[in-house]
C-alpha cells in the first residue's frame, strides 16, 4: 500500500462528517443509520479485505482529515461565464440531437474536462481588472482557476441532463399526439418537473446526503479527475507505481481516445465483438444465446468501453452491488428467460428474444394506429379485430415483472433494514426547520434554510397544476398530487439505493400502472403522471448527488443552492427555445424517413409504450383471461422475498447473505432491454477484476489510479464519440466505408432479430 503523500489543503475534499453543531437529533439520525448499516455492511471492502470508506474517499482524492480554505472565491465572474456558456451550448445540442437518430449525447464528463483549459485559459490571458456593479466589486481575473468553480461549471451543466428527459415527453405530445399546448406550458411542466426533483433532494438531504456511510460512488471519478487536473503530483521516484495520476491519466486519455475510433467507426466488428454468431450467423439459437443485438450475450466480450459502460462505469460501483445484479443477470436473463422462451411461454417463441418493440399475432411489429378512432382515443372493436398485444421475454420479464417486484422489494426492504432512518425522519425534519442559519468551524459556510427549499417546492406546485389544469393534457389536479405522492414516498429509498450501489431502481412501470388504472383511457394523462411520478424523482437523485460533490468539494451550500437555481432556470430556457425551433424549422421532423436522421426515435419508442398504458390499458392487459397476467404475482415475489433475507442476516450477521440485497437483484437490470447481457455481463466482469481481483491484490494500484482509470476511460471515449459523430457520420463522410469489419456482426440472425419459431404466411398464433 502507498504511503499517504503531502496534499495541498484547497483539496477538492470536505470533511466527510455531519457538521460540528448539528443538533443532537440530526446527529443521532446520522449516527443511528451508519450503525444500521454496519450490522450489515455494504461495503465491496469486506471482500476484500479493504473495508474503510476513509480509504475509498482517499482512491477518489478526498480526504476527511484536510484543513480546507474557506476564502477560496468560487462564485466568480469567471465561473458564471464559463458554466453559462457551456450548459446552454450542451443542453442545447442535447436537446437537439434527441430528436436524431443516430443520436449523441455531450457528457458531463466531456463538460469536467473541457472547461479546464477554458478555465487556464481566463487564467493566464485575461487582465486583473476589477469594476463594480451597485457597491459590489468583481474582478475578471481573480487569480488560478480552483477546483470550487471547476465543480460548480461540472454542477450547472449537469442539468441539461435533467431537462433532456422533459425534451423527449413534450415532443411526444406535439408531434404524436398533435397537441401543440405552446411556449408557457413547455415551460411551466419543465419548470415543475425539474424543481420538483430540486426540492426533493434538498428537503431529504439530512437522510440521503449527509450521513457518511451514503458515499455516492457515482461522483467518485469526477472528484478523482477534478484532483489530478488541479494537484499534477510529480512522479514518485522509489515508489512501486511511479507515474503521477496526471500522467497515467493522459496516457489512458490519448490511448483510449485513439482507440476508440476503431470499434466506432473504422473496426465495429470488435465493439460488437459475437464471434460464434459470425461462425454460425444464421442458427437462431447461437444468435439468441449469444448475440448482443437481440441476443442474451452469454459470452459477454467487447473491446468497446461505451459497451462495457452502457449502465454507468464498473469501476466505481462496489462489489457486493455487482455481485447482486450479476446474479440477477445469471438467474433471470440466462436460466429463466431461456427457459420461458423455448418453451413457448406467452407465445414469445414467434418473436426475437429481445427486443424494445411490442408485436402482434402475427410476429409484427404493432401497429398502434390500427387500434386507435381518428382523434387517437381506443377503439375496443378494431383491437378485437387486429391484435393483443405480445412482449418479447426480456421485455416482459425485465420491464413488468421485475420492475414490479422491485418496487415492492424496495419498500419492505426499507422498512426492514432502514426502519431507524424511517422512524427518525420526521424528528430530523423538524429539528432542521426549527435550526437556525448554520455554520461551520471556519465560520464561512451557513446551511441553506429548510424555507428556501420550501419555496421551490411551492414553486413546482404552482406550475405542475396550472400547466396541466389550463392546457388540455387530461390529468387534472388530483391527479398531479397522485403521482407527486407516488414520486415522495419512493425517492427516499430509490436514494438510498443509488446513493450506495449506484444503481437506479426504476419504477417507470409502477407509475404507467398506476395511470392506466386511475385515467383509463387518457393517453396524455398517462404520459403526464410518468412525467410527474417517474421524472421527477430521477432529476432529484441527480440533484442529491450534485449535493453529495458539493461537500465533498467544500462548497458553500448557499452558493452551490445560488449555482443550481441558476442552472435550472437556464437550461429549462435553453431546451424549451432549441426544441420550438427544431419542431418548427427542421422539415419533416419526426417522421420515420426525416431528411439526416431527425425521426424522434426517443419520443416515438414513449409514444408507443403510452398507447399502450393509456389506450389498451391495465384493465385490457392483465385481464383476468390475459396471458400477462401471471406477471402480477411478481408483485407478491417482491413483497415477500427480503423477509427471509433480512432473517438470515440477521441469524448469520458475518455470512454472505448480509451481502445479499433484494432491491438490487429484482431491480437491477432495468436498463434491459435496449442494454443487453453483453453489456450487463462485461460491465460485471469488469467491475469484478478491478473492484476485487486487482483491489486484493494490488490495492496500492488501486487507490492511486482506478478512479482516475475511469474518469480517463469515460471522458475519452465521450469526446471521442462526439467527434466521430460530428466529423463522419453526421457529414456523411462514412458513406461508402464497407469492409469486412464493419458488417461481419450485420449479417446473422442476432442482428436480424430472428425467432426460434416461424409463421407461414398468413398464419397467426394466440
Amino acid at each position: 500500500m502507498t504511503t499517504k503523500t503531502e496534499q495541498d489543503p484547497r483539496i477538492c475534499a470536505r470533511e466527510f462528517e455531519l457538521k460540528p453543531n448539528k443538533n443532537a437529533d440530526d446527529l443521532n439520525v446520522a449516527e443511528e443509520c451508519t450503525n444500521e448499516d454496519a450490522s450489515h455492511q455494504h461495503s465491496s471492502g469486506d471482500l476484500d479485505g479493504h473495508s474503510s470508506n476513509d480509504q475509498l474517499l482517499l482512491a477518489a482524492g478526498i480526504d476527511p482529515d484536510d484543513d480546507h480554505d474557506p476564502s477560496l472565491p468560487c462564485l466568480t465572474l469567471r465561473m458564471w461565464t464559463i458554466s453559462i456558456v457551456l450548459t446552454v451550448l450542451v443542453t442545447g445540442l442535447n436537446t437537439l440531437f434527441t430528436l436524431r437518430k443516430p443520436s449523441v449525447t455531450i457528457s458531463s464528463a466531456v463538460v469536467q474536462l473541457v472547461a479546464f483549459p477554458i478555465g487556464r485559459a481566463w487564467e493566464k490571458l485575461l487582465p486583473d481588472w476589477t469594476f463594480s456593479i451597485r457597491g459590489t466589486k468583481i474582478r475578471l481575473n481573480p487569480g488560478v482557476f480552483n477546483e470550487k468553480e471547476h465543480i460548480l461549471i461540472y454542477i450547472m451543466s449537469n442539468l441539461s441532463y435533467s431537462t433532456r428527459l422533459s425534451a423527449d415527453t413534450l415532443t411526444e405530445q406535439e408531434m404524436f399526439f398533435g397537441l401543440k399546448a405552446g411556449v408557457g406550458f413547455q415551460i411551466l411542466i419543465t419548470l415543475g418537473t425539474i424543481l420538483t426533483g430540486f426540492t426533493f433532494a434538498g428537503l431529504a438531504r439530512a437522510l440521503i446526503v449527509e450521513p457518511k456511510n451514503l458515499v455516492w460512488p457515482g461522483i467518485l471519478a469526477n472528484t478523482a479527475l477534478n484532483r489530478t487536473l488541479h494537484h499534477k503530483e510529480k512522479s514518485e521516484r522509489g515508489s512501486t507505481w511511479r507515474i503521477s495520476p496526471y500522467a497515467f491519466f493522459m496516457v489512458v486519455f490519448v490511448a483510449s481516445f485513439v482507440w476508440y475510433w476503431f470499434p466506432n467507426f473504422i473496426f465495429p466488428a470488435v465493439g460488437y465483438f459475437t464471434f460464434l454468431c459470425w461462425i454460425w450467423p444464421k442458427n437462431a439459437v447461437v444468435n439468441q444465446l449469444f448475440g448482443m443485438s437481440s441476443g442474451l450475450g452469454m459470452v459477454p466480450l467487447t473491446f468497446d468501453w461505451s459497451q462495457v459502460a452502457y449502465i454507468g462505469s464498473p469501476l466505481v460501483v462496489p462489489t457486493w452491488a455487482i455481485l447482486n445484479v450479476g446474479a440477477s443477470l445469471v438467474f433471470w436473463i440466462y436460466i429463466i428467460a431461456p427457459a420461458m422462451y423455448y418453451s413457448n411461454t406467452w407465445f414469445s417463441a414467434y418473436l426475437p428474444i429481445q427486443s424494445t418493440a411490442v408485436f402482434d399475432d402475427a410476429g409484427k411489429i404493432y401497429n398502434v394506429s390500427k387500434i386507435l378512432t381518428h382523434d387517437d382515443k381506443f377503439d375496443p372493436v378494431k383491437y378485437s379485430a387486429y391484435s393483443q398485444v405480445y412482449l418479447p421475454i426480456t421485455y416482459a420479464l425485465s420491464n413488468f415483472g421485475l420492475q414490479f417486484a422491485a418496487v415492492m422489494a424496495l419498500i419492505v426492504w426499507f422498512v426492514l433494514e432502514k426502519h431507524t432512518t424511517l422512524r427518525k425522519a420526521p424528528s430530523a425534519f423538524k429539528s432542521w426547520v426549527k435550526a437556525p442559519c448554520e455554520v461551520t468551524k471556519e465560520g464561512a459556510y451557513r446551511d441553506v434554510p429548510v424555507w428556501w427549499y420550501a419555496l421551490t417546492g411551492v414553486t413546482s406546485l404552482f406550475c405542475l397544476v396550472l400547466s396541466c389544469e389550463y392546457w388540455p393534457v387530461q390529468l387534472p389536479w388530483y391527479g398531479v398530487l397522485l403521482a407527486l405522492a407516488v414520486s415522495s414516498i419512493l425517492f427516499i429509498p430509490l436514494a438510498m439505493v443509488y446513493a450506495t450501489a449506484n444503481a437506479k431502481v426504476s419504477i417507470d412501470a409502477l407509475c404507467r400502472l398506476i395511470a392506466g388504472y386511475a385515467f383509463e383511457g387518457k393517453i396524455l394523462a398517462n404520459i403526464w403522471f410518468f412525467d410527474i411520478g417517474y421524472i421527477t424523482g430521477i432529476k432529484g437523485l441527480a440533484f442529491a448527488q450534485d449535493l453529495k460533490l458539493g461537500i465533498y468539494c467544500d462548497l458553500q451550500p448557499r452558493a452551490l443552492f445560488l449555482v443550481q437555481t441558476v442552472g435550472i432556470g437556464v437550461s429549462v430556457l435553453t431546451q424549451v427555445g432549441v426544441l420550438r425551433w427544431a419542431l418548427n424549422h427542421i422539415s419533416d421532423v419526426c417522421q420515420v424517413d426525416a431528411p439526416d436522421g431527425f425521426s424522434c426515435p426517443y419520443s416515438r419508442t414513449h409514444f408507443n409504450t403510452s398507447l399502450i398504458w393509456g389506450a389498451v390499458g391495465p384493465k385490457i392487459f392483465f385481464s383476468s383471461d390475459s396471458i400477462y397476467r401471471p406477471l402480477l404475482w411478481f408483485f407478491l415475489i417482491g413483497a415477500v422475498l427480503p423477509l427471509p433475507v433480512y432473517l438470515l442476516k440477521r441469524r448469520y450477521p458475518t455470512s454472505l447473505w448480509r451481502y445479499c440485497h433484494i432491491p438490487l437483484f429484482m431491480g437491477g437490470l432495468n436498463y434491459l432491454p435496449p442494454a443487453t447481457g453483453t453489456n450487463y455481463g462485461s460491465w460485471v466482469i469488469v467491475g469484478l477484476i478491478f473492484g476485487l481481483l486487482i483491489k486484493k491484490r494490488a490495492f496500492g494500484w488501486w487507490q492511486k489510479y482506478n478512479f482516475v482509470l475511469s474518469a480517463a476511460l469515460d471522458s475519452s471515449v465521450a469526446i471521442a464519440g462526439a467527434i466521430i459523430f460530428f466529423t463522419i457520420f453526421y457529414t456523411g463522410a462514412n458513406k461508402g466505408f464497407s469492409w469486412w469489419g464493419t458488417s461481419v456482426y450485420q449479417d446473422t440472425c442476432d442482428w436480424k432479430s430472428c425467432p426460434y419459431l416461424s409463421l407461414s404466411k398468413g398464419q397467426r398464433f394466440g
